[in-house]
């Protein structure tokens, strides 16, 4: 089942990557992102690119999902932006709209309580979870008052901008992986995010 889910979360991700002059950011974000699935916990501190690789502190091939000219291009942006980092048009958290944040902390509310209907109660035990995959202060605010409030999740998808359904449905991954299974619910909710993501990036 989580395979099904993360197969097409990779492939939207080398989309953006061959399509974004600031691959380098982006990519030691996503590479750190896709060990964490594996319970890996990676810290990037170097990026370049090498006979056909991408060398962080480890060396990354061309994925499985990747084209060819994908690949090529994914090599190319990151040569021509290797002092990037955090370069203009990266969009992050802190550089969502209000709205678009608050949507972000009621689509994870709604993945939370999907895995746990008892989530806002046992909140000092969650918490510290969702720290570990990288949630910073206000995120963790905004979600905390999002549990109080049930949410529909279709009205969330709508509107959504692409990059903020991407972030979405990476940090919701993680979130149903913390007890290391996805229920009915979860897998439900992982499917209508990445549905919105795809008709989005299709536009």
């Amino acid at each position: 089942m989580l395979d099904r889910l993360v197969r097409p979360l990779v492939r939207t991700q080398i989309q953006h990557l061959a399509q974004t002059q600031s691959a380098n950011a982006r990519l030691m974000a996503m590479v750190a992102q896709w060990l964490g699935y594996l319970g890996v916990k990676a810290n990037v501190t170097q990026l370049q690119t090498h006979q056909g690789a991408i060398q962080i502190s480890l060396s990354v091939n061309k994925p499985e999902q990747c084209s060819d000219n994908e690949w090529t291009q994914i090599l190319a942006n990151i040569d021509k932006n290797k002092s990037a980092a955090g370069a203009k048009g990266e969009l992050i958290y802190e550089k969502m709209s209000q709205g678009q944040q608050s949507k972000v902390h009621r689509l994870l509310a709604h993945v939370i309580q999907a895995g746990n209907s008892q989530a806002a109660q046992s909140w000092d035990d969650l918490q510290p979870q969702l720290a570990a995959l990288g949630m910073e202060e206000p995120m963790l605010l905004g979600i905390k008052a999002a549990l109080k409030v049930p949410a529909v999740l279709d009205p969330l998808l709508n509107d959504l901008e692409t990059e903020v359904a991407a972030v979405v449905l990476s940090r919701a991954i993680g979130i149903a992986m913390i007890d290391e299974c996805i229920n009915s619910d979860e897998d439900t909710a992982l499917r209508a995010i990445y549905s919105a993501l795809e008709s989005k990036a299709k536009v």
